[in-house]
């Protein structure tokens, strides 16, 4: 009697790279723990940046996030500012995987953003297709203000100091000279806003960088820097405009 042979099916091998690993959550770690904000730049940069680039750049292709907007490099560059800002958050103490966490906040910011992008495209009207609005809209465009009225410019013009005001004071206290070449730059380019032809989010970053010559890392990271200490002044108001 001949016994079958058994056939022993052996699964491949995944051989697909880990980008965030247990070396990024010690990353992770050890820029919460440094005082120096060189050392945190070099750890951000070469073990953390490349990390949170893919997670953004997975979440927005498997979730179909790009649909939503009209640069996906903004988008993803976007979202990794936000996860550089909330690297201090992230409390290894409490069992959470590194991953698990930046995974989950990367994933709701770009639900938000998505959805508030969504409803501002369907609020905004083409006047490129008049024939396609409805009474409404028709009703909105002629009767709107192409100048704004006397207090409103007013109001403008207030804003505008503080805001210079704002800039100069994170100019003040940054002390690290890629920071420094960043807001002297934004500085610079805020005051000739009005003589530049083309003005969007892409073409601000790309201004900046020329300005400053600083590599898109770097100014990624300085940038993330500068709107972090931006929105602390802005809510604690530890400094007083007029």
């Amino acid at each position: 009697m001949k016994t079958k042979k058994r056939i022993i099916r052996r699964s491949k091998k995944n051989t697909t790279k880990l980008y965030f690993t247990a070396d990024t959550q010690k990353a992770i770690e050890k820029f919460q723990l440094e005082d120096s904000t060189a050392v945190k730049e070099k750890i951000y940069v070469a073990e953390i940046l490349p990390a949170f680039d893919k997670l953004a750049e997975n979440l927005i292709f498997i979730y179909d996030f790009k649909s939503h907007h009209s640069s996906y490099e903004n988008l993803k560059h976007d979202c990794v500012a936000f996860l550089y800002e909330t690297l201090y958050k992230f409390d290894p103490t409490r069992g959470t995987k590194a991953f698990s966490y930046f995974n989950v906040v990367a994933k709701n910011w770009l639900i938000i953003v998505s959805k508030k992008n969504a409803t501002s495209l369907r609020r905004n009207v083409s006047l490129d297709d008049v024939q396609g609005l409805g009474p409404r809209e028709l009703e909105i465009v002629e009767t709107h203000q192409s100048a704004p009225p006397p207090d409103q410019r007013l109001i403008d013009i207030v804003d505008r100091a503080n805001l210079t005001a704002l800039l100069k004071e994170i100019q003040r206290r940054v002390k690290n000279e890629n920071e420094k070449l960043c807001i002297d730059s934004i500085i610079r380019l805020f005051d000739n806003a009005e003589n530049l032809d083309f003005l969007n989010k892409r073409a601000v970053f790309l201004y900046i960088r020329e300005m400053s010559g600083l590599s898109p890392k770097k100014l990624t990271v300085a940038m993330s820097s500068i709107k972090k200490l931006y929105r602390e002044l802005k809510k604690k108001n530890d400094f007083e405009l007029f």
